[in-house]
C-alpha cells in the first residue's frame, strides 16, 4: 500500500477507536510516515464530561482518565500499524494539549537503525536552541536530533537528559508525579523559546506536545507548524 493510502487508513482507524472509546471522535487526525516515525496529530477532541471537568480546573483527572485509557488502546494501534506496515514497533509516545483540544501519538519502528536525521534548512540552530531549553529546565542532552517529518511536523530526540535527583525519583516510583512536573514545566520554558524556533523554521508553531521515555533516558517533543 502506497504511503499516502496508509497514512489515510490509519487515521480514519484511529479517529473510529477515539470516537468507540471516548464517546466523542476528534474533528480531523493526520497521521504522518517517515521512518522510522509514524506521528498521528489529533485536533477537536474533547469528551462533554472532559470539558465539564476543564471548566472545574479539573484537567489533572482528564489526563489521568487518558493515560489510563492509552494504556488499554496502545497494543491495539500498535498491531494494527504494525499489521498494515509490516514492520515491528519498539516504542510509543503521546501527549495531549487540552486548553487546544489537541493530541499527539508517537510510534517509533524498531528496525529502522540507524536512524535518518536528514538536513533542513537551520537545522544546526534548531537543535542548539533546544539544548539551551534543556539546560535550563535540567542539563545539557547527551544528544539532540531534529527531523522534518514534512513542513507542518517536526520532531526533535534528546538522549541523556535526566539529572541525578530525577533517576532517584523514578527509582522510588515516582515516575508519573515526575512526567506531570516535567511536562509542565517543559512547556512553559518553549513557550519561552518559541519566538527563536519559529524565525529559525520560518514558521509558526500552532501547536506542541513533549514525552519521556524515562527507562532509555530520552524524550520527544513534536512541534505542529504553520509554514
Amino acid at each position: 500500500m502506497e504511503v499516502a493510502m496508509l497514512e489515510k487508513e490509519i487515521s480514519g482507524y484511529i479517529g473510529k477507536l477515539l470516537r468507540e472509546n471516548f464517546g466523542r471522535g476528534p474533528g480531523n487526525v493526520f497521521c504522518t510516515i517517515s521512518r522510522p516515525f509514524v506521528s498521528i496529530y489529533i485536533t477537536n477532541f474533547l469528551s462533554p464530561m472532559e470539558n465539564t471537568l476543564l471548566t472545574n480546573q479539573q484537567s489533572v483527572y482528564v489526563q489521568k482518565t487518558r493515560d489510563l485509557m492509552m494504556e488499554n488502546l496502545e497494543e491495539e494501534i500498535k498491531s494494527y500499524i504494525e499489521f498494515n506496515t509490516k514492520d515491528k514497533i519498539k516504542e510509543f509516545y503521546y501527549d495531549w494539549n487540552l486548553d487546544e483540544k489537541s493530541g499527539m501519538l508517537l510510534f517509533i519502528f524498531e528496525k529502522d537503525q540507524p536512524y535518518n536525521f536528514d538536513a533542513y534548512h537551520n537545522k544546526n540552530l534548531v537543535e542548539k536552541e533546544t539544548i539551551e531549553l534543556s539546560m535550563q529546565i535540567q542539563k545539557a542532552p547527551e544528544e539532540t536530533h531534529s527531523k522534518l517529518l514534512n513542513e507542518r511536523t517536526l520532531i526533535i530526540v534528546r538522549h541523556g537528559i535526566l539529572i541525578s535527583l530525577e533517576k532517584e525519583f523514578i527509582q522510588l516510583g515516582f515516575q508519573e508525579t515526575l512526567k506531570v512536573v516535567k511536562r509542565k514545566l517543559e512547556k512553559k520554558v518553549i513557550n519561552q523559546h518559541q519566538s527563536s524556533y519559529e524565525k529559525y523554521l520560518n514558521a509558526e508553531i500552532t501547536d506542541y506536545f513533549v514525552d519521556w521515555n524515562f527507562d532509555k533516558d530520552k524524550s520527544y517533543t513534536l512541534f505542529i507548524l504553520k509554514p
